[in-house]
C-alpha cells in the first residue's frame, strides 16, 4: 500500500545507528545513502524507509499521532529489534509484550528514536 515513509532527523548519523541497530533484526538494510539522507528497506528490495534532515532545511519536528509500524518475523525479532534500538539511544515506549486489546497475536514493541519519532515493532503471528 505505501511507497515509502520518511522521518525526519536533527542527527543523521545517531539516527543512523538507531535504524541500523533496530532493522537489523528485522532483515532490514540500508540500500542508499546521500549526504543527509539514508534509505533502508528489505535485503535484495529497495529503500521504503527513509531517514532524512528535512529538505527545507528547519528542525525535525515529531508528528503527534504518527508511528511508523515495522512488522517482524517472529517474536523474538520484535524483543532483538527493541532491544537494539534501546541500546542505540531510543527511549521506551511500551515493553515487547502481548497486546491482546489489539488483537490476540498482537505481540508489539514501542520505543522513540533519537529524534523523538514512535516507532513500533509488531509480529502478528501466534507464538
Amino acid at each position: 500500500m505505501f511507497s515509502h515513509v520518511t522521518v525526519g532527523s536533527n542527527d543523521l548519523d545517531k539516527a543512523k545507528g538507531f535504524y541500523e541497530g533496530l532493522l537489523a533484526p528485522l532483515g532490514l538494510v540500508r540500500h542508499v545513502e546521500y549526504p543527509n539522507a539514508a534509505g533502508y528497506g528489505p535485503a535484495g528490495g529497495r529503500p521504503q524507509l527513509w531517514v532524512l534532515n528535512p529538505v527545507d532545511k528547519k528542525a525535525a519536528t515529531v508528528g503527534n499521532g504518527i508511528t511508523v509500524g515495522l512488522e517482524a518475523a517472529n517474536r523474538a525479532a520484535v524483543d532483538a529489534a527493541y532491544k537494539a534500538g534501546m541500546a542505540a539511544g531510543g527511549k521506551d515506549e511500551g515493553a515487547p509484550g502481548l497486546r491482546a486489546h489489539y488483537h490476540p497475536n498482537y505481540y508489539g514493541a514501542y520505543l522513540r528514536d533519537p529524534d523523538g519519532n514512535k516507532v513500533c515493532i509488531v509480529c502478528h503471528k501466534p507464538a
